[in-house]
């Protein structure tokens, strides 16, 4: 009872920095900001109660995993069909009809029997969130211009970054006094929060594509023959994959192999996610003296620091793990925000289609990234370094390469 409390005052920090925040930014950047933090809702929330559906149900850890790959393959594939049809019809349909899809497939999953149902829901929410990841980037295309854009990437990362601070917390406090269900009962009721918003929100895109799907989808090809948008994507979507590993296996690492409660396990996830708050505030300040040409090499360079500190642990238990993966999640989110300004800033046209295929290629990387770690390794904390080692080697060698190339004419 005495933690009652002090969750209350952590509660109403929250509630005064939103508020706080809210005075400052106009209202679509918050609903941008629920729409994009949609994603980490839909998985980080659910991450604690992962051991207590294995024992539940009586399946294998692995087989419990597969909500997480079915959500990610799901929402994989419709990116790539709702980039197109916002470019189509525009874009509050296809958010519309995705977040119609994820409160109903969140109650679904609420009221799943087995694993296998889980599955079946985790797949439709996938299905349903892709849209409003797809759409968002467009969106804030569609309204802002240039420097002011990369601004507002960096605002809405900030007001992101604490959904998976906060949701793991909440998933583990929820696990405490009621039951794994409230989970996402409450992530269908922040989906109704979030279809109000959406119906409310003026349509951005001011000239519809007339072209039927055939010629909609052909602006994927165009998009790969873009040399210039290619680099950047590879370069960005490969830094991330540490960090869904960290993601995918971070409830067995804290939870199975140390010996941690589900609150536990919150309390040191959200202790990695506040770097993706502390990070874009960080470069929002760093990029008003610095050229992001020189910030971005330099927040490669941090992640190979930390994949080193990773490598060699010198820290007590379970510090050796969560410091270091503090400073890697940091300096990936360090970079992130600028970095999805300028993979936007090699496409001229299909704006949809190019911010379907940069999410699509972040998250493909991101579950090849779970995929290995799942393996069956002896030691995973060790296999983490050393993705992370070749990930930001290969970033940097892709960032200098891209450096020197002559600028491509663009393709789309």
């Amino acid at each position: 009872m005495r933690k009652c409390p002090r969750s209350l005052l952590q509660i109403e920090a929250v509630m005064s920095f939103f508020s706080t925040l809210r005075q400052h930014l106009p209202p679509i950047i918050f609903l941008l900001a629920l729409l994009s933090a949609f994603p980490p809702l839909a998985t980080d929330m659910y991450l604690p109660a992962l051991p207590q559906l294995q024992q539940e149900w009586g399946v294998s850890f692995a087989k419990v995993n597969l909500t997480l790959v079915a959500f990610f393959i799901s929402y994989c594939c419709f990116l790539l069909i709702h980039g197109p049809l916002s470019d189509r019809f525009g874009r509050k349909p296809p958010l519309i009809a995705g977040i119609t899809v994820f409160i109903a497939a969140s109650v679904l999953c609420a009221m799943a029997p087995s694993v296998e149902v889980m599955v079946a829901g985790r797949f439709l929410q996938g299905a349903g969130a892709s849209a409003s990841s797809a759409v968002v980037f467009a969106t804030s295309k569609d309204r802002f211009n240039g420097p002011m854009r990369q601004k507002v990437f960096v605002q809405i990362g900030a007001i992101v970054a604490a959904a998976p601070m906060l949701a793991p917390v909440l998933g583990g406090w929820l696990l405490k006094f009621f039951s794994w269900q409230w989970i996402f009962i409450l992530q269908a009721m922040l989906g109704c929060i979030a279809l109000v918003g959406v119906y409310h929100m003026r349509e951005t895109l001011p000239e519809k594509s007339a072209a039927g799907f055939r010629a909609v989808f052909m602006g994927y090809l165009r998009l790969l023959g873009n040399q210039g948008y290619l680099r950047q994507l590879m370069l960005f979507s490969l830094i991330g994959m540490p960090l869904f590993a960290f993601i995918g296996g971070s409830a067995d690492l804290y939870m199975n192999d140390m010996g941690f409660s589900a609150q536990q396990y919150g309390y040191f996830f959200a202790f990695n996610s506040s770097a993706f708050i502390l990070a874009p505030l960080a470069f929002s300040r760093a990029s008003r003296r610095f050229s992001v040409r020189l910030l971005i090499p330099l927040a490669f360079c941090g992640m190979l620091a930390g994949a080193l500190v990773l490598l060699v642990p010198v820290l007590p238990t379970p510090w050796h793990l969560a410091v270091p993966m503090l400073w890697i999640t940091f300096c990936f989110s360090f970079c992130r925000p600028a970095g999805n300004n300028l993979i936007l800033e090699e496409v001229s046209t299909d704006a949809g289609s190019a911010s379907s295929l940069m999410v699509f290629f972040y998250f493909v990387t991101g579950a090849a990234g779970i995929w290995i770690f799942s393996l069956a390794w002896i030691d995973k904390q060790q296999v983490l370094a050393i993705m992370t080692l070749v990930v930001a080697t290969v970033a940097l060698l892709l960032w200098f390469l891209h450096a020197f190339l002559p600028a491509p004419r663009r393709g789309s």
